[in-house]
C-alpha cells in the first residue's frame, strides 16, 4: 500500500502566507477606532449622573503586514504612514509608546485642571521631577538617559520645574560635567554627563535631552481616569466636558451623545491627527453631535476637515467648530433637550 504524502506546494504556501502575516514592513497603518463613553472610564467623587453620554473617539494605528497594507491602500479612511513620519530618528517604538502615555497623563492633567477651575473648585499641583520625552543622539544623553526617566536633581539641587533644569544647564560650558540624579521605574540612579556644544548652535552647549515638567494635579472631589493602554494627548476637550459635567449639577448632555476630540492646554482647543477617521468612528457609533478644534477658522483646520468627511459618508451628525472649552460648554448651554 502506497503511503500519502501531503503535497509539498500547498504546505510551502501554507508557510508562505503563515510568514507574510508575521512579517512587518517599515510602514504604520491608521484606521478608525471607537468612540468610547466616558462615564464609565471617569469616575468623580459623588459626581452627578447624566442622561446622554460625552464620547472619546480613537485611531486604532499600528505595524502594516503585506495583507494590512493592501487594504489601507485601496481603503478611503485608511492612512499609511513611513516610520520615519511617526518614529524620530533612533526612537525605538517602546520609546514612541511611552511618550504617548505620557502624553495622555498631560491630557488628563489639563482636563482636569480647566473642569475644576470652570466649576469655581481649586486645583493643586505637586511636582514629581522632570521628565524626558526624547534623548538626541550624538549628545551626552544618549545612552544614559532614556525616555520615560524622571529626573530629581542635577548636581544635588533638587528640580521643581523643567526651566530650573533648562536655566541650570544655561549657565554652564561645553566640557563642564553635572550630575544628574533620576528615577528609572522605581530605582533611583545617576550619571555624570559632559554639556557638548550644539551643531545648530555652537556657542550654546546642553547634554541632549527634551524635557518637560512631570506633575500630579491635586483636587477635591478626587476624580479616577482610566485610560489603560491608550496614549496621546487628543482626549483632553472630550475629558474635561465629562469631569465638568459630573462636577455640576445640570446635565450638559441633555440625552444627546456627544463625540469630540481636541488637545486642551490653559482651556485652549487644539488640533489633532486623524480627525477624518475619528468623524466615521463617531458617526459608526451613533453620535449626535462632534466638537472639533476650530483652529481659530484656519483653511486647513480640523474642523474643515471633519465637515468636509461628514459629508462624504453622509452623517446626520452636528459637527461643532470651537477654539476654547468655555465656548464648547457655552453651546451645549443653550442646547435644547433631545426629546
Amino acid at each position: 500500500m502506497r503511503k500519502k504524502y501531503p503535497r509539498i506546494p500547498y504546505v510551502l504556501a501554507a508557510i508562505l502566507v503563515l510568514a507574510s502575516v508575521f512579517y512587518m514592513l517599515p510602514y504604520y497603518v491608521s484606521k478608525p477606532g471607537l468612540a468610547k463613553e466616558l462615564e464609565p472610564i471617569i469616575e468623580v467623587e459623588g459626581g452627578y449622573d447624566e442622561e446622554g453620554s460625552f464620547m472619546l473617539t480613537t485611531v486604532r494605528m499600528g505595524r502594516a503586514n503585506i495583507y494590512t497594507y493592501l487594504i489601507a491602500s485601496f481603503s478611503k479612511y485608511q492612512e499609511i504612514y513611513s516610520m520615519k513620519d511617526i518614529l524620530r530618528p533612533n526612537e525605538s517604538e517602546q520609546e514612541y509608546n511611552k511618550k504617548q502615555l505620557h502624553l495622555m497623563e498631560g491630557s488628563k492633567a489639563s482636563a482636569i485642571e480647566a473642569a475644576y477651575k470652570k466649576a469655581g473648585i481649586p486645583v493643586e499641583y505637586r511636582y514629581k521631577g522632570v521628565y524626558v520625552m526624547e534623548v538626541v543622539p550624538g549628545m551626552p544623553a544618549e545612552g544614559k538617559l532614556e525616555v520615560g526617566d524622571r529626573l530629581l536633581k542635577v548636581d544635588g539641587k533638587i528640580l521643581k520645574s523643567r526651566d530650573e533644569l533648562l536655566d541650570y544647564l544655561a549657565g554652564k560650558k561645553a566640557g563642564e560635567t553635572v550630575k544628574l540624579t533620576f528615577t528609572r521605574g522605581n530605582k533611583e540612579q545617576s550619571a555624570n554627563l559632559e554639556l557638548q556644544a550644539f551643531k545648530n548652535d555652537p556657542k550654546r552647549a546642553g547634554i541632549g535631552i527634551a524635557p518637560i515638567d512631570d506633575k500630579e494635579i491635586i483636587v477635591d472631589p478626587k476624580v479616577n481616569i482610566k485610560t489603560d493602554e491608550i496614549g496621546g494627548p487628543s482626549a483632553g476637550l472630550m475629558f474635561a466636558l465629562e469631569i465638568y459635567n459630573q462636577l455640576t449639577e445640570d446635565d450638559l448632555t441633555k440625552g444627546y451623545e456627544i463625540a469630540g476630540t481636541g488637545t486642551l492646554s490653559e482651556g485652549m482647543v487644539g488640533p489633532i491627527g486623524g480627525i477624518e477617521q475619528k468623524i466615521v468612528a463617531a458617526d459608526k457609533a451613533g453620535a449626535d453631535i462632534f466638537f472639533a478644534p476650530n483652529e481659530k477658522g484656519a483653511k486647513n483646520s480640523n474642523y474643515r476637515a471633519a465637515v468636509k468627511t461628514g459629508k462624504d459618508i453622509g452623517t446626520k451628525m452636528k459637527i461643532v467648530p470651537v477654539d476654547t472649552f468655555d465656548e464648547a460648554v457655552a453651546y451645549l448651554e443653550k442646547l435644547k433637550p433631545e426629546k
